[in-house]
């Protein structure tokens, strides 16, 4: 019970977790199937450094190809006054720093039907655009990725995949997770090997975040037989070889939901879906964390 609180409480931003990961790994993509046309030109810093030396971390930043600076924010609660105060807040001084408008799109994963997405102060208005994922129904998605050809799926048609567990619809989240891990063991034709595996992070780090233990078993075994599962099976044999004997695919794979847990709990959420994709770079914080 105590391991179950611990692990709920370290991922309690595992919504933000996913879509920072996927902004930085797929953002192109992304911002395509949020309903962006628009085509980004590059990723532009975050971090804001106004007079006071007060330090303000934007979710995601992107300038555009039309001279907007697209500013993304992932909320999974309702938004509040004091969240458009932020916003409003980010908004003036990026503008301020790199000379160009901007506007700025909430990512809601909130349940609320009916969400706040202006303030009125005196004589001005601050609105922004909100994208509400409950909106998107995720057993469509995956009936339509499963119906597909393998060979003519695209990048842009699996990207989505990775906000199933927070999308409406009348599927568990267990079964949708389940179906879209299915899907990326299937992926070879569209996703490189490291990008697999990313998507398989997102999804398990979402999977630790709101499964209960039962369900998180199944995950685990179904995740056992994917790119991510490998990966961590590989780990498994090579620790075995260290200390002169082989340990189980179930205590490599908790020592991976540990560096997670730990992570997370820093914050570091570039570090999460890089370890997926970078081997060396796993072992130094396992050592590091002493996993």
């Amino acid at each position: 019970m105590q391991e179950s609180t611990e692990r709920k409480s370290g991922l309690s931003h595992a919504e933000d977790l996913a879509f920072k990961s996927a902004a930085a790994y797929f953002g192109e993509e992304l911002i395509h199937w949020l309903g962006v046309p628009e085509k980004a030109l590059r990723v532009v810093p975050t971090e804001l450094v106004k007079l006071e030396t007060r330090h303000m971390y934007e979710d995601f930043l992107y300038e555009m190809e039309n001279g907007f600076l697209y500013h993304f924010e992932f909320e999974s609660d309702s938004i509040s006054e004091a969240d458009l105060k932020r916003f409003r807040e980010y908004e003036a001084v990026t503008a301020r720093t790199y000379g160009m408008p901007v506007i700025t799109y909430v990512i809601c994963s909130s349940k609320v039907k009916k969400l706040k997405d202006s303030i009125t102060e005196g004589i001005n208005t601050y609105r922004v655009k909100v994208i509400r994922l409950k909106d998107e129904e995720a057993e469509g998605l995956l009936e339509q990725l499963s119906l597909k050809p393998k060979r003519e799926l695209s990048k842009n048609d699996m990207i989505p995949l990775l906000f199933t567990p927070l999308m409406g619809g009348c599927l568990t989240l267990e079964e949708r997770i389940h179906r879209s891990v299915q899907i990326l063991k299937e992926a070879e034709y569209v996703l490189s090997e490291t990008d697999i595996r990313k998507m398989e992070a997102i999804l398990y780090v979402l999977a630790v975040k709101f499964l209960d233990e039962e369900g998180l078993k199944l995950i685990k075994e179904e995740m056992a037989m994917t790119k991510l599962g490998q990966m961590i099976w590989d780990d498994a044999v090579e620790k075995g070889r260290e200390e002169g004997e082989r340990i189980g695919s179930e205590k490599a794979s908790e020592r991976y939901s540990r560096l997670i847990l730990l992570l997370s709990r820093e914050n570091k959420v570039d570090q999460i879906v890089e370890i997926a994709a970078d081997p060396e770079y796993r072992e130094q914080l396992y050592k590091k964390y002493g996993i």
